[in-house]
């Protein structure tokens, strides 16, 4: 199974980038013994001025066909780390291609767009800046297969 990180803007060189190459890394390296192969990130155009219409279009044309969609949103479902390596493993377990996370810009994503996916997922109760957020999942998906793979990163 292949993860897709869908999002919109460009993330320049600097801390975040880091991070985000970092976690990235480490999960491919981890993930791959347990039938997760890559992650790759498809950043959409942030037009000064476009609509959250325009970003939606832009962001379900990067969806891969047949993948799990899964948009990250303050009014998705609350997980634990470990009930999120859980559901990862059971969309790798089912078959699934593909499961694409979703990452809006700054005024979030449509309903009719969340309203399209398989789940939606919260980093809780707070508004994140999308940059923070894919630095946020990048390490979940990290910790997600190191649990799964039954490293000690992931402490209870």
């Amino acid at each position: 199974m292949r993860v897709q990180i869908s999002v919109v803007g460009r993330l320049r060189n600097g801390p975040e980038k880091d991070l985000i190459d970092d976690y990235l890394t480490r999960f491919e390296r981890t993930g791959r013994a347990l039938g997760i192969t890559d992650a790759t990130i498809v950043e959409v155009e942030d037009k000064k001025g476009s609509r959250q219409q325009v970003e939606a279009e832009l962001l379900l044309k990067s969806i891969p066909k047949g993948a799990i969609i899964v948009t990250l949103d303050e009014r998705g479902k609350l997980l634990t780390s470990p009930e999120f390596a859980t559901r990862l493993a059971d969309w790798r377990d089912n078959g699934a291609p593909v499961v694409c996370f979703v990452i809006g810009g700054a005024d979030g994503l449509i309903k009719e767009l969340r309203a399209q996916a398989d789940a939606s997922i919260s980093f809780g109760k707070m508004v994140w800046p999308h940059m923070l957020a894919r630095v946020m999942l990048c390490e979940q998906l990290y910790r997600a297969v190191s649990i799964l793979a039954g490293s000690p990163y992931h402490r209870v």
